[in-house]
């Protein structure tokens, strides 16, 4: 009798609760701050704040490795610990401050996303980066292809002009559209929907503990990572000394890159990542630097000229480049296919369903969805603005982007404004599905053609800036559908929403320049041999140059070895599609595998300790590693990332590191 009392009571104590959270939850719709409340001063300086820090860490991340992880999760946790922070100030000095809701969370966690997706999209690690004299001079001045006077200079006014005229069109793509993306087609924006249940769970009695428990844990690993940046710097007074070319597999690894660097950048960046994306890197660096490197080059000579310079696109380096993109041009392709069947399938069978249905589909709805929609829906943004606001900013770009590059005609720049609208619906409905961003993909099939269609004498240029062009709007147009599902699930306006998206992107076509102009006046950015490499510019420089004059510029045996890695990489991702979940799993991811085949291991493998790290973690306890593995990689990342600010003015001060720490074999010794 005791227990089924206890047992009655346990179950109407849970009803309670749950009336309870229901109620919280009407509460809550009841409460929504009218939309021009939802952006505030503090927020727009916070978003600002965390806009810098992660532009600057991002830059960091395309100069080296090209690859930059999903950080919106981090950002949202991080507007929080800094309004939270702001708030409880106010409250110690006995001041009244505004409620931090939800809605606000949203905004800022918005706005900084805008503002560095331009740093990470904006092409200074790749197509614009690739217009340089210096990248000009490493694809080869002898190739036909490779025109002199085909490059331009890096310069803020220019690059801030571009980014101005290019970046505002996606905003206004496919709002027409919002609801059918969200409401009608149900798509579930995987990485939108994981912030905001993120968001909504701070803003709870147990999400707020939560919060704080998170909070800890992100100062404690930031001050960490940033007072190891300063301490490393002191043993780095040479070229290749410190601990960042610390031989910790010993020296003869140590010379083909193989070596953990102590970055605390890549370690929170691999807690981040899957472990499959950190494996494939893994097996990468193994497959390039550990076999096929040392193996061509014992044919030097042979397949290639002996006297050849290392970093001639005819000698080894020539390999790497071209097999790097016959992975990238595998995968995309493959991936571009499969996204394109998958969104035509999707929308066939939604719109049969919408054919035959009889009753209205929201007769089985939960309250609270519809609650959401219908507020989704009311605070509507007029179809005229986003339809007039997209015709003059074309009107704008297709008249400015031909006068700052004549290679590229303005009919190119009108065609691509007239397929945007299509080419960003197809974008958006393919990441909504499976939250990959396929933007990079269309920007490749734009430089192809451009580059062909333009001839010789412009191909590289028209060919480059389009592909900018065609990314950009595919881009942030998907960019936004996912801060809208955001919106959609913390009862956010769509309005506040669009308007944070495009304050953050006013701020990002500033601050991402000045982010990268830190770099490139700082660092020796595009040197091979150096810390910042930068390979994408090179990669994307030479796509061009194959879409200008085709195979001819390629060294002896490599479009063979091209053929079959691109080969590798379709057959890869098929199986993995097609092989049960249990192998599938295993397969490595042919765009992971490229990154290393330039780069180098080293990055490889510190993102591997980071998946160690979040596997022992979860081995040992999987309730709080869920919990603290966002946190403590967010503060590995800004750590480190907020040290390149004062070891860039300690570098334009001309002071360098007092101590060159390097390792020798004992004989030299």
């Amino acid at each position: 009798m005791m227990n089924a009392d206890r047992e009655d009571g346990a179950v109407l104590g849970m009803e309670i609760e749950g009336e309870e959270e229901r109620g919280k939850e009407m509460e809550d719709l009841k409460r929504i701050p009218p939309w021009k409340k939802q952006i505030t001063v503090r927020g727009v300086i916070a978003s600002a704040l965390i806009g810098i820090i992660y532009s600057v860490i991002v830059t960091k991340l395309n100069l080296t490795t090209g690859l930059v992880p999903n950080l919106n999760v981090s950002a949202a946790l991080l507007a929080y610990v800094l309004i939270q922070f702001w708030c409880k100030l106010l409250q110690k000095a006995n001041l009244v401050s505004t409620p931090f809701t939800k809605q606000e969370n949203t905004v800022i966690q918005t706005c900084a996303v805008a503002c560095y997706s331009i740093a990470v999209g904006g092409g200074f690690g790749s197509y614009l980066l690739g217009l340089n004299k210096k990248t000009y001079e490493q694809a080869g001045v002898d190739t036909v292809g490779n025109v002199p006077g085909s490059h331009k200079e890096p310069k803020l006014d220019w690059i801030i002009g571009f980014l101005f005229v290019s970046s505002f069109v996606g905003l206004l793509a496919l709002v027409p559209l919002r609801k059918i993306m969200i409401i009608d087609y149900k798509l579930a924006y995987p990485s939108g929907t994981a912030t905001a249940v993120l968001i909504n769970g701070f803003h709870t009695p147990k999400g707020d503990n939560e919060a704080k428990k998170q909070v800890r844990g992100f100062v404690k690993f930031f001050s960490f990572s940033f007072l190891w940046s300063f301490f490393q710097w002191f043993y780095s007074g040479g070229a290749k000394c410190g601990f960042s070319h610390f031989p910790t597999l010993g020296l003869q690894a140590w010379k083909h890159s193989f070596y953990f660097d102590f970055s605390m950048t890549y370690v929170g960046a691999g807690m981040i990542c899957s472990h499959l994306v950190n494996l494939s890197l893994l097996v990468g660096a193994i497959a390039s630097w550990g076999i096929m490197w040392p193996l061509i080059g014992e044919r030097k000579g042979s397949w290639f000229p002996a006297t050849l310079p290392p970093d001639s696109m005819k000698s080894l380096n020539g390999y790497k480049v071209f097999i790097s993109i016959a992975l990238i041009l595998g995968d995309g392709l493959y991936n571009f296919l499969r996204t394109v069947f998958y969104t035509s399938r999707s929308i066939f069978a939604a719109m049969n369903k919408k054919n035959s249905r009889t009753f209205p589909e929201t007769k089985d709805e939960p309250l609270e969805n519809l609650q959401r929609n219908e507020f989704f829906i009311r605070e509507s943004i007029p179809l005229w603005v986003a339809c007039v606001g997209y015709l003059v900013f074309v009107v704008i770009s297709t008249v400015i982007i031909p006068i700052m590059f004549p290679e590229l005609k303005w009919y190119f720049v009108l065609v691509a404004y007239v397929l945007a609208p299509a080419l960003s619906f197809c974008n958006a409905y393919g990441a909504g599905l499976t939250d990959m961003n396929m933007a990079y993909n269309y920007g490749k099939v734009a430089l192809f053609i451009l580059a062909a269609l333009s001839g010789r004498e412009n191909g590289v240029v028209a060919g480059l800036v389009g592909c900018g062009l065609i990314k950009s709007i595919v881009s942030i147009s998907s960019d936004l559908m996912h801060d809208f599902k955001t919106g959609h699930l913390t009862l956010t306006s769509p309005r506040s929403m669009l308007l944070s998206q495009a304050l953050g992107t006013a701020m990002g076509c500033i601050v991402a320049p000045l982010s990268f102009f830190l770099f490139y006046k700082t660092f020796d950015v595009g040197n091979p041999d150096g810390e910042y490499k930068a390979p994408y510019a090179l990669i994307y420089r030479n796509m061009a140059i194959l879409g200008v004059e085709g195979f001819s510029t390629l060294p002896q045996h490599c479009l063979q070895l091209c053929y079959g890695f691109f080969a590798f990489a379709m057959v890869a991702n098929l199986l993995k599609d097609v092989s049960p979940k249990n192998v599938g799993k295993w397969i490595p991811l042919p765009m992971a595998m490229a990154v290393p085949f330039l780069v180098g291991a080293s990055f490889a493998i510190d993102m591997c300790m980071g998946s160690l790290v979040v596997y022992t973690w979860h081995r040992l306890n999987s309730k709080k590693a869920t919990l603290m593995v966002p946190a403590v990689a967010s503060g590995l990342i800004c750590g480190d990332g907020l040290w390149i600010l004062p070891q860039s003015i300690l570098a334009l001060a001309k002071i360098k590191a007092p101590i060159c720490m390097t390792f020798l074999p004992a004989n030299a010794s």
